[in-house]
Formats: structure tokens, C-alpha cells, sequence
């Protein structure tokens, strides 16, 4: 009789009559999601929805505006309270070192075996020692990092070729190149404000900095903040308060007192958007595939933006720092509770990290998106006639090559996505000595050294916001006014925090 209902049961499945496979619930995930205000989130993007019917999953996403992200997150790995299964977009640099030591995440690298699309695509990348120096103190890794199997240019300085031919002025090299052209632009158009930004002055500082020899503030390359890299003698020095800063904010004071810098330097993507559209700017630092839009939605007759490689400031040419591996996934400790945490953990690598979910991350849906002709991806010609350009509409209108989801980057499969010109903009970038320098090396603290690191950090960074502000607008004198500006951040610990980073750095 077992056999016999046995027999049945596996033939009415054959037949479809049983289809209790395709019945099973789906995994149900929450995650926080970093929503920028440049790529808002959608629910409805058809890639997102495309994996989680294949995948047999169901990603309960919660965007969380960027400039938000850090305080939400930390309150919710710190309290324990209200936090998603996963948080995407996140790592263990700074403060959240001391919440991982402190047992406010998964150690992601005791489960190995249930990671094997992510081992995989780090053997692939020959990425192993990269990955390794993700550990903290413990030898543990809390993150799932994004892999990339080599750094590109993504973005830039983007200003207004056309002016430049008309007035016969050469492409900018150096920084005082921009300042002339900058210059002669607000000469010709004194009601405009040149240079422009795109969200917060945090995207200009962190793709500006470098080239001046150090990288602080909200989005410093080393995470704290305040403390910078020394590329040189592998060490951190006080980037906020070093002669590197002080050329830095003393040449955008400059721009700011002169009309060239505009003064609302938080906006939405609109309001920048309208700004190069009407004139009323001709420049900004934002990412290659915002061109089209922009040109698009302006009425000036013969409009071209361009995106030039790093300028040339006291330190090189140097854009923002790049790792082949960034922020991923942090599994909050209360995941582990699940009953099906391994079941979660399995998931999140299959749909973000094996190959077939990696390609749908970045040129969508085959048969909707693109065919393959031979091993050649050719897009759909709706895609290929948008005016914004392809990369743009796939991530606006498909979801697909949006940080954070995307957790896999292919240089070829991304270049498909772009024009020549950008391939020939990124061959110069390329042929350029570091000009993408390595995110540091995270240190390797112990709890209790992690939340000393972590209490400094907030304080030295939220009066560094403040004297900065007032430099660069001039409320506040570089020249008469700097010698107190150090002196306050040293008594509030700069010089014990610099020495907690190099006492426990890993090179």
C-alpha cells in the first residue's frame, strides 16, 4: 500500500496535479536598505522582484535615508531592538568594530560552509587576503563583503565641455585649472553658483580629499572620521587637523567666498538636477551615468557634460580611496535566533552571490532586459535608445546595478552598460600612477580598546563637522582661528584616538 500511494503521489507531481513544491511559503527576510535620494528604492523594480520569484524568497525591505543609515543602524545593533534580519550596505570599520566584539553580530566566518557562492566568487576575484584582512581582533569576520574583481571610475569631476570649447579653454588637470574655469563661467553667468553638489558635500569632500593628501569627515576613508591614511609610511596621522586639511579648506573657502561653490551644499537630486539644466551651475562631482538625465532635462542648446579624470592638487592625482572589497551584508545577533538562520544566511548568499543572481544584479532579466548573442550581452532597444544612457535607466527602471543589491561587479559585464567614451575616460584613469589608492586596513581592536575608538570617534567628528562648516563658509577664520580649532580637538582626544588607530593597526 506505501508503495503503491507512493508511486502515485511521485506521478501526480510529474503530472503537476500536486504542486506542492511550487505551494511552499517563501523565506521571508527584513533588511535596512541605504536609500539615496539620487536612485530612490522600488519595491516594484523588476529585478527585485525577479529574484525573489526565482529564489523562492521574500525580501521585506525598509529604505532608510543615506544620511540616516549610520545612526539607525547603530541604534538598532546596539539595542538589539526592532532589528532586520540583514542589513545591507554595512561592514565592521569604525564604531562598528566595538558593536561586533561586543556581540551585536554574527562572526558570518564560523559558517563557511553555508557561504559557498560567496567562497566561490572570493577564489574567483583571487581575493582571499583581501577578504582575511576583514577580520577583527577576534580572527573573526562579522560582514559578507561586495566583490569586485577590479576597481573602475565610476564617478568624478562632471562639468560643461561645451562651455569649455566655446571659450576655448583646455580640459582641467590640476585644481587650479578648475578654480580658472570656475572662474570665467561665474564671468560670464555672475548669477550662477559654478560648482554645484549632488545630496551632501560629503560626495565632493570624499572624491576632492585625496588629491590634497587626506580624507576625513562623514564619508573619511578610514571610517573614523577624523583620522586619515598616510600611503607613504603606512601609519594614520590626524588627517582633521593636518596642514592637508588646512590647504584643502583654505582652497574651497576660497571658492565658496568667491561665488564659485554653491552654498546650498545639501539638496536633492532635483534641485542639482535643475541647477545644471537652467545654468545656474556647470559643474559637480557625481557618477558618469547621471549625464544623460541631466542633459536630458535641460534646454540649453548644445549641453554636453563630461566626467574628467582626478585632478592634480598637493598630493597627485588621486580620486576617491577603493577597495576590491566594500560594504555588504551584517547579520544582526539576533538572526542566529531564528530557527532557520541557517536557512537565511544559505539564502542571502544564493541570491546575492552565486553566478546567476550576480548577472541578473547587473544587466537584469534575460529575454526582457537583453539576449545573448554568443557570449555578448545585447540589450533590448528600448534600453539602448534611452537617453539617460543605459546604466542609468537599468538601475532607475530594473533595479539592476544598484549599490547595495548588487553585491558582485564584473568590469566587462559593467562596461556594457556604458559608451566609449567612458571606457576611454576609465583607460586614462587606469593608465594614471594610484590614482585609486586602497581603502586602509582596519585596525584590530579588542572590545573594550573598540569602544574607547568608538566613543572618541563620535565626539572628534561631531566638532570637526562644526569647525569645518565654519571654514569653509567663513564663519570661522582659517587664519586666526585655527590654532584654537586644534587645540579644541586635541582636548577632546585626538591625539590618545590617533594613537589607539596605530597602536593597533594591522600593516
Amino acid at each position: 500500500m506505501k508503495r503503491t500511494v507512493a508511486l502515485l503521489l511521485s506521478l501526480m507531481l510529474v503530472l503537476g496535479l500536486v504542486p506542492a513544491l511550487a505551494q511552499e511559503a517563501p523565506l521571508e527576510i527584513s533588511m535596512y536598505y541605504s536609500d539615496n535620494a539620487t536612485l530612490p528604492f522600488r519595491a516594484d523594480w523588476p529585478v527585485l522582484l525577479a529574484i525573489q520569484e526565482k529564489y523562492n524568497v521574500k525580501l521585506n525591505i525598509e529604505p532608510i535615508p543615506i544620511a540616516d543609515f549610520p545612526t539607525k543602524v547603530g541604534l538598532a545593533l546596539s539595542t538589539g531592538q526592532n532589528a532586520p534580519d540583514v542589513i545591507v550596505g554595512s561592514s565592521t570599520a569604525g564604531a562598528n568594530a566595538s558593536l561586533a566584539l561586543n556581540g551585536a553580530m554574527v562572526a558570518v566566518s564560523d559558517y563557511p560552509e553555508w557561504t559557498p557562492h560567496f567562497n566561490d566568487r572570493v577564489a574567483e576575484f583571487a581575493l582571499e587576503d583581501n577578504v582575511n584582512s576583514l577580520s577583527l581582533s577576534d580572527g573573526k569576520r562579522y560582514y559578507m563583503p561586495a566583490l569586485y574583481d577590479k576597481p573602475f571610475y565610476d564617478g568624478g569631476l562632471i562639468l560643461r565641455e561645451d562651455f569649455l570649447k566655446a571659450k576655448g579653454l583646455e580640459a582641467p588637470k590640476t585644481y587650479d585649472d578648475l578654480y580658472n574655469i570656475l572662474k570665467a563661467y561665474k564671468e560670464e553667468y555672475p548669477d550662477s553658483y559654478p560648482l554645484t553638489t549632488i545630496v551632501a558635500p560629503r560626495v565632493l569632500y570624499r572624491m576632492t580629499m585625496p588629491s590634497f593628501g587626506m580624507s576625513v569627515g562623514l564619508n573619511a576613508a578610514t571610517g573614523t572620521g577624523t583620522l586619515s591614511w598616510d600611503y607613504a609610511n603606512k601609519q594614520y596621522f590626524a588627517g582633521a587637523i593636518s596642514d592637508e586639511y588646512k590647504s584643502y579648506v583654505t582652497f574651497f573657502n576660497k571658492l565658496y567666498a568667491e561665488g564659485l561653490l554653491d552654498p546650498e551644499m545639501t539638496q536633492d537630486a532635483t534641485s542639482t538636477s535643475q541647477k545644471l539644466a537652467t545654468g545656474k551651475a556647470m559643474a559637480t562631482y557625481g557618477y558618469y551615468d547621471q549625464i544623460g538625465g541631466w542633459e536630458q532635462g535641460s534646454e540649453i542648446e548644445g549641453i554636453k557634460l563630461q566626467m574628467y579624470p582626478p585632478l592634480e592638487a598637493s598630493a597627485g592625482a588621486h580620486h576617491q580611496p577603493k577597495n576590491r572589497t566594500a560594504g555588504g551584508f551584517v547579520f544582526p545577533i539576533g538572526t542566529s535566533k531564528r530557527a532557520d538562520y541557517e536557512q537565511v544566511v544559505r539564502k542571502i548568499d544564493e541570491i546575492f552571490f552565486s553566478p546567476e543572481a550576480a548577472k541578473m544584479w547587473c544587466v537584469g532579466i534575460e529575454g526582457d532586459s537583453y539576449t545573448m548573442d554568443g557570449d555578448t550581452i545585447v540589450y533590448s532597444d528600448t534600453i539602448k535608445a534611452a537617453p539617460e544612457g543605459i546604466y542609468k535607466y537599468m538601475q532607475n527602471a530594473y533595479g539592476a546595478g544598484c549599490d547595495g543589491l548588487q553585491l558582485v561587479w564584473y568590469n566587462a559585464q559593467e562596461m556594457t552598460k556604458y559608451d566609449e567614451n567612458y571606457a576611454a575616460i576609465n583607460a586614462a584613469v587606469a593608465a594614471m600612477p594610484d590614482s585609486i589608492q586602497y581603502i586602509p586596513p582596519t585596525p584590530s581592536f579588542d572590545d573594550v580598546t573598540a569602544e574607547d575608538a568608538s566613543l572618541l570617534q563620535t565626539t572628534l567628528l561631531d566638532t570637526f563637522e562644526v569647525w569645518n562648516d565654519g571654514f569653509l563658509t567663513g564663519k570661522k577664520s582659517i587664519e586666526n582661528d585655527w590654532d584654537a580649532y586644534v587645540q579644541e580637538m586635541n582636548d577632546k582626544g585626538m591625539e590618545e584616538f590617533l594613537k589607539i588607530y596605530n597602536d593597533n593597526k594591522k600593516m
